[in-house]
């Protein structure tokens, strides 16, 4: 196979529109741009939210809301089945072990939830616990601690 043998063929392809050659050819005098305008001249661009210098609607619309997410508090699930299974024979789990072993990034806030089942007596410490874990948990024998967000750490209680 040679270049010239290539397809799409030359005599195939459509040739490039030259414009701005003559009013006979259909695309003479204005190029195809219309009459006067920003878009009619050279190098004419403008961003696609750019309205002519008239107030933008970002900006002629009222702001609404807040933003919370500086504040965001979010806890890195662990389903019961999957710690227990991690954690085979051992009677108590730290947070430390929990980081350890890779179930959740290191200095993550540690949520345990109650999929599955728990079989014998262990002591579990994370920061948060749902209601339902927490009871699998300590009909089983065991002990739950549960250490709570950083934010309540570190708060004087009032008295």
């Amino acid at each position: 196979m040679k270049l010239h043998e290539l397809y799409p063929f030359p005599e195939e392809r459509a040739s490039r529109k030259r414009v701005g050659r003559g009013r006979a050819t259909g695309w003479g005098c204005t190029s195809g741009r219309g009459n006067k305008g920003q878009n009619s001249r050279a190098g004419a661009k403008h961003r696609a939210w750019f309205e002519g210098g008239q107030m933008p609607i970002a900006r002629r619309l009222p702001k609404r809301g807040f933003k919370n997410y500086p504040f965001k508090v979010v806890f890195q699930p662990i389903n019961l089945d999957r710690l227990l299974a991690s954690f085979d024979g051992k009677d108590a789990i730290t947070l430390d072990d929990i980081y350890d072993r890779g179930l959740a990034p290191a200095g993550a806030l540690v949520k345990i939830l109650s999929v599955g089942e728990v079989a014998a007596a262990v002591t579990v410490e994370a920061h948060k616990f749902s209601a339902k874990a927490a009871e699998k948990i300590t009909a089983a024998g065991g002990k739950v601690i549960a250490l709570g967000t950083p934010e309540a750490l570190t708060e004087t209680p009032t008295e």
